[in-house]
């Protein structure tokens, strides 16, 4: 649960974050009248997010155990791909995520302003779709649906909570540093996420080596109690373990991680114009 709470605080934030800003500018400009369809994309978004996670979770039903753990393995891949993509994303582009929103709120608030909900719908759909389909990598690694969901809304929930109080200029957060290390966290948990989906296409017969173990602590760790289930939900990890998914572990965390804080090293100190500044500046205004 732990895990699913991360990813759905971290992309719950990325949203929120993005929301917080627009309706601050719309304020800060006179057109308080353009935020209803801020929240028309807001609603869009959320809508086809949860249709996507009902396909997801409802569409592999009734096929074959082989081809349920091929589409599985394949989504769990996909899955570490569109994390990746964004930690990388948020790395790189967090400096001018303010001024960027602002460019494309002036070029789409023109007529009736309908624009600005397409917009509002990409940049909280983005992160909707992505959620769900990690959620269902999470679900499959874990073997269950109930506890991942709940820890997702819980962070949800709580993404959606910090947004209110830095809309409302209650709370200051050092974005870029909170960014910078769930960032970290969730390459860690996506290589056990990679890891399991390589384990699934072996099931499938899709790749080889399903019984051929790297390692095997089950008696030390076995999966039924409190630290292996513990293991389980935070970093997909298995007592276990095929030489295909712990070198597929390896040769994604290292140096995924490693490039990934060397961008954030490299990455100019943030003046007044950065992440965490703009989104305090912008709500501020509002």
């Amino acid at each position: 649960m732990t895990a699913n709470f991360l990813i759905g605080l971290r992309e719950g934030l990325e949203a929120t974050l993005v929301v917080v800003l627009l309706m601050a500018y719309l304020a800060k400009t006179d057109r308080r009248h353009l935020i209803p369809r801020l929240w028309v994309g807001v609603a869009a978004a959320v809508a086809v997010s949860v249709a996507f996670g009902a396909l997801l979770t409802f569409g592999p039903k009734g096929l074959t155990f082989e081809a349920q753990e091929a589409i599985g393995g394949t989504l769990s891949i996909a899955a570490v791909g569109l994390v990746t993509w964004m930690v990388f994303w948020m790395a790189r582009t967090a400096r001018t995520l303010g001024s960027d929103l602002k460019s494309r709120v002036d070029k789409s608030a023109g007529g009736a302003g309908w624009g600005l909900a397409v917009v509002a719908a990409i940049a909280v759909g983005r992160e909707g779709l992505e959620t769900a389909l990690f959620l269902l990598a999470a679900a499959k690694a874990t073997g269950e649906s109930t506890q991942p969901l709940i820890g997702a809304l819980l962070g949800l929930a709580a993404a959606a909570g910090f947004g209110y109080l830095l809309h409302r200029g209650v709370l200051k957060v050092n974005l870029s540093r909170f960014f910078t290390w769930t960032g970290a966290a969730l390459i860690v948990i996506a290589g056990g996420v990679l890891s399991y989906g390589i384990h699934d296409l072996q099931e499938a017969g899709l790749l080889p080596g399903l019984h051929s173990l790297a390692f095997d602590i089950s008696v030390a760790v076995p999966p039924s109690s409190w630290y292996g289930t513990l293991l389980k939900g935070t970093l997909n990890f298995s007592p276990a373990t095929t030489w295909l998914e712990a070198g597929a572990w390896l040769l994604y965390v290292l140096p995924v991680l490693f490039l990934y804080l060397r961008t954030n090293h490299k990455a100019p100190s943030r003046p007044a114009g950065s992440h965490g500044n703009t989104a305090a500046k912008a709500v501020a205004a509002a």
